[in-house]
């Protein structure tokens, strides 16, 4: 997450400064695997972390998917192309456990994470917090009160050790791994990431986050999520990521599986503002059952390319998906952003809003799946796509895709663009704003219905961070 957070209150504001990430220390890892992806790269991470077999034998079968398939160009951009694998560094570590209190974080890290803000939000608003450092979690803790209540927060890592009979279940199983290529990446050479299960009835009532920071060039970050809501109980998770700017690329390639049992609720809200030379290649999805609520809140700052597009299958009776999304393409970025909207039960509700900013030369796109069976009855979907362009040379484009059979369903799609207008900007100014002040309230009221779903600590910095990737769009 960019900025350090506080509180809002009548008196107080929120320090930000636009490069809170663009920083970096030098850094001694303990363990590194080197440049380059081969089988040799795949068992230096397995045997790393003392691994059984199945989870060797995983990671191979995946890099066999992988390199057998070809770089989705047509998703998105040729820029993919331009990603040359055997530059990127896998897995860094300094070799440390995951520390139970933050007097226990390596100084150099701890100082990096200080500068962050992240311990005074978790005094401040979290029930949990944990910090990644490249490719392994340097800090988790959670409340004494919920590991009572059988709450499990903690890394992948120690989930897969510590917790088998639950992560093994669901592991792979709502994102298989030859989704597609990046899941195949993700799968093979897979480090950190949140392992969260919360037992039957336990409504977690603060936010639960997850913190991840890039800090060695040429690097990737492959950190797998997992998050597991029992029958009746309810969670939200906050994922916040920044990197320093780099010359050269670095990869961000994550898998994220969210599983709602009967009645379950999930938010996942996700605030990324990635520096410009990171490439964001992102799978998301959840599984909904019966009576169940996945709601996916996304907003995507930053990058050089983002490919993201949330999901969820409506698999038991009465389940509800939602993705509610925000992207803000500057110059010479590429937001391609979506949802999909699996209907595999009766009664299944989903819902999309995506709104799209695109700045200078930016270029952002909608790219939406929704599928509707010819056997199911009463399934509904509203989708809205919304762009907004800033300039003449910015560009955004929308692809969905829906497709739905059979009499008893009914899906309303809407989208519209359009651009700041000039009379409006011109009635602003004349009451005393800037042209950058008018152009980020213009901005901030087309997003303004989004941001109030995200919690007010985030919101408020939401509308900062748009104020400040506004400063130099006009003239």
């Amino acid at each position: 997450m960019p900025a350090t957070i506080e509180k809002e209150t009548s008196s107080e504001s929120i320090a930000i400064d636009r490069d809170i990430g663009n920083f970096k220390y030098k850094e001694d890892y303990s363990y590194d695997a080197g440049t380059g992806l081969s089988e040799k790269t795949v068992e230096y991470i397995s045997n790393v972390k003392n691994e059984e077999e199945w989870v060797r034998d995983f990671r191979l079968k995946a890099l066999k998917i992988f390199e057998s398939k070809p770089t989705p160009t047509h998703w998105a951009s040729k820029d993919l192309e331009n990603i040359d694998y055997s530059k990127i560094r896998y897995y860094l570590s300094k070799g440390q456990q995951p520390s139970r209190t933050w007097d226990e974080v390596p100084d150099d890290v701890k100082e990096t994470f200080e500068r962050l803000g992240i311990p005074e939000q978790e005094r401040k608003f979290l029930a949990g917090v944990e910090a990644q450092f490249d490719s392994e979690a340097a800090y988790s803790n959670m409340k004494t009160k919920l590991a009572e209540e059988g709450v499990i927060f903690v890394g992948s890592t120690e989930g897969l050790k510590e917790h088998p009979e639950i992560f093994r279940k669901f592991f792979g199983k709502v994102i298989p791994t030859g989704d597609n290529k990046f899941s195949a990446l993700n799968s093979a050479v897979f480090s950190g990431g949140s392992f969260i299960y919360v037992p039957p009835g336990v409504h977690v009532k603060q936010p639960l986050q997850a913190y991840f920071r890039i800090n060695a060039e040429n690097f990737g970050q492959f950190e797998r999520t997992l998050i597991i809501a029992d029958e009746g109980s309810e969670v939200t998770y906050m994922e916040g990521c920044t990197a320093p700017k780099f010359e050269t690329t670095t990869l961000h390639s994550a898998v994220v599986e969210l599983v709602a049992m009967k009645g379950a609720r999930i938010q996942y809200i996700t605030v990324q503002n990635w520096s410009e030379n990171v490439f964001n290649l992102v799978t998301k999805r959840g599984m909904a059952m019966e009576d169940a609520t996945i709601k996916w809140i996304d907003c995507n700052i930053g990058s050089r390319l983002t490919m993201k597009y949330p999901g969820v299958i409506l698999k038991g009776r009465g389940a509800r998906g939602e993705v509610l999304s925000i992207a803000l393409a500057n110059d010479g970025q590429h937001q391609d952003t979506g949802a999909k909207m699996i209907h595999a039960a009766n009664d299944t509700t989903s819902n999309i809003i995506a709104k799209s900013i695109s700045v200078g030369t930016g270029r952002s796109s909608y790219r939406g799946l929704v599928q509707m069976p010819k056997h199911l009855k009463n399934c509904k979907n509203n989708t809205e796509c919304d762009a907004l362009l800033i300039n003449t040379n910015s560009r955004t484009d929308t692809y969905p895709a829906i497709n739905v059979r059979g009499d008893g369903n009914s899906v309303q799609h809407e989208a519209s663009v359009s651009k700041v207008s000039a009379e409006q900007i011109f009635y602003m100014q004349q009451r005393g704003l800037s042209e950058a002040q008018a152009m980020s309230l213009a901005v901030n009221g087309f997003v303004n219905d989004l941001i109030r779903e995200f919690p007010m600590e985030y919101s408020v910095e939401l509308k900062r961070l748009i104020d400040l990737q506004m400063e130099g769009s006009v003239g």
